[in-house]
């Protein structure tokens, strides 16, 4: 069957980037297996067992060169898929066969691998936030001045500025990069604990001296580049499942930011005034060639929502383990875990390019702002009046009436808002310097200020926490 005709995952073939997809590939997760084999078959001899250089060397030769049909004819027969893989490096290290997983279980080899992808993948992701947080960084710096109209219930408000919306974006972008930095520091390694988590097959091995067993665990932890003090004192014989659990919903945080601003930015594409990169030769619509459809947003939006939806799955796999483990959890870990970091990263590429490309339509936006400041500046209108002379609950109900019909001609006719020339009209008003309270910076408060402490106080940490891992837009696939 040719690559054509059987299902590939779209998160393989059109948004993960190779480095996640190669956390997750067969090679890193078979290598890590005998890398395992080989810390604890060395840890073993350390602490007393005989066990040859010889045997070490064979197995220190065979880390990488796996035999993956070979793999495959011994599983259809054993129905077991460590098991073949055992046999399979014993096929090309027979003086090391009896030695390798000596006393171990099963999730000895699948527990500590997918540990170690889980840091590795989420110290990809952390990477790939602090990259977003840093390409929003330098946007919203860039138009913190850049007065915009703010939204309440949809509904024009209060103005703000582009860039201190951006930084609002950012900080999300930023808390979320706190969570996934609290669920790595907080991963542990299962170490060697055994088939119920007790290391009795260990003892038996160690002829019952529980130092050499305990000490075991911390060779093999060691050996895997894992800090000793962060490893598991008691599990059962699998690493708790709540830590999928955690982990899930950390990477669901980060889902759920990027579907909020996708969001922002595509009612704003809609108002003409913000748009996602578009390239020179992008056809948005194959009906309708006029169109800029915001398709990144749009992408980073559906996969945002496929990874929210796998939160809930493995708090239901960690709340249905019985006793020290069943094996309901395994066939649906293969697709959670993966699938959730792979879709996550795809996310995380679509919007460092849409961040480091976003389009500001100037003209628009104060256009569209300047349509509404009129009610807005209601109070500072009504202010300047009275003081020019104006009795204030006059011109109060003066105002109302006024713009109670502009607004009527807005929405009734279609027609635009004549508020001020109304106002300019009338006496009380007539001394009132109205370029002066028109002015949209007039209302957008600490706007600016609040951006340059952001980012002295968020963003550049982050700048220099991740300094080697910022970098240029990914290149993405249609």
């Amino acid at each position: 069957m040719s690559t054509h005709q059987a299902y590939k995952s779209p998160l393989e073939s059109r948004y993960a980037s190779p480095a996640m997809r190669a956390i997750w590939s067969d090679d890193r997760k078979y290598t890590t297996w005998r890398r395992l084999w080989l810390a604890l078959a060395e840890a073993q001899q350390e602490l007393g067992l005989d066990i040859t250089d010889a045997q070490l060397d064979q197995l220190r030769a065979h880390l990488t060169d796996i035999d993956y049909e070979a793999a495959a004819v011994h599983e259809s027969k054993l129905r077991h898929d460590v098991m073949a893989h055992i046999h399979a490096l014993g096929d090309v290290a027979p003086d090391a066969r009896p030695i390798i997983h000596l006393g171990a279980t099963s999730q000895f080899v699948n527990c500590n691998t997918e540990l170690l992808q889980i840091r590795d993948s989420l110290h990809l992701v952390a990477g790939k936030i602090a990259r977003i947080v840093d390409a929003l960084g330098t946007f919203a710096l860039h138009h913190r001045h850049l007065p915009t109209l703010g939204f309440t219930h949809l509904q024009p408000a209060q103005p703000t500025t582009v860039g201190k919306r951006a930084a609002i974006w950012a900080q999300d972008y930023a808390l979320s990069l706190e969570d996934i930095e609290h669920r790595l520091d907080a991963l542990r390694f299962r170490g060697v604990k055994g088939t119920t988590g007790t290391q009795a097959s260990f003892l038996a091995l160690f002829d019952d001296d529980p130092r050499k067993a305990q000490r075991l665990d911390e060779l093999v932890t060691e050996k895997m580049g894992w800090p000793v003090e962060k490893h598991f004192a008691v599990t059962g014989q699998t690493y708790p499942r709540l830590v999928d659990a955690q982990v899930l919903n950390a990477l669901a945080v980060v889902a759920a930011v990027t579907h909020k601003v996708c969001n922002d930015i595509r009612l704003l594409a809609n108002r003409k005034e913000l748009e996602e990169p578009f390239a020179a030769t992008q056809v948005g619509s194959s009906a309708m060639p006029y169109k800029r459809n915001p398709m990144r947003c749009e992408r980073a939006t559906s996969l945002a929502r496929f990874v929210m939806s796998l939160a809930q799955n493995p708090l239901n796999t960690a709340a249905t383990q019985w006793l020290e483990r069943t094996l309901d959890d395994s066939a649906n870990r293969r697709l959670v875990l993966p699938e959730a970091f792979l879709a996550l990263d795809g996310i995380l590429d679509i919007m460092h390019n849409v961040f480091s490309g976003l389009v500001v339509y100037e003209k628009t936006i104060t256009a569209n702002l300047m349509a509404e400041l009129p009610f807005m500046a209601s109070e500072n209108l009504l202010m300047a009046a009275v003081q020019n002379g104006a009795d204030r609950q006059e011109a109060h109900e003066l105002f109302r009436k006024h713009s109670q019909a502009a607004g009527e001609k807005v929405k009734a006719e279609g027609g635009e808002n004549d508020l001020l020339d109304r106002l300019r009209g009338e006496a009380m008003f007539r001394d009132v310097d109205f370029d002066a309270v028109m002015d949209p910076s007039a209302y957008v408060g600490r706007a600016p200020e609040q951006v340059n402490c952001f980012m002295a106080e968020v963003v550049e940490p982050i700048r220099l926490r991740y300094a080697g891992e910022l970098g240029d837009a990914a290149e993405l696939k249609v």
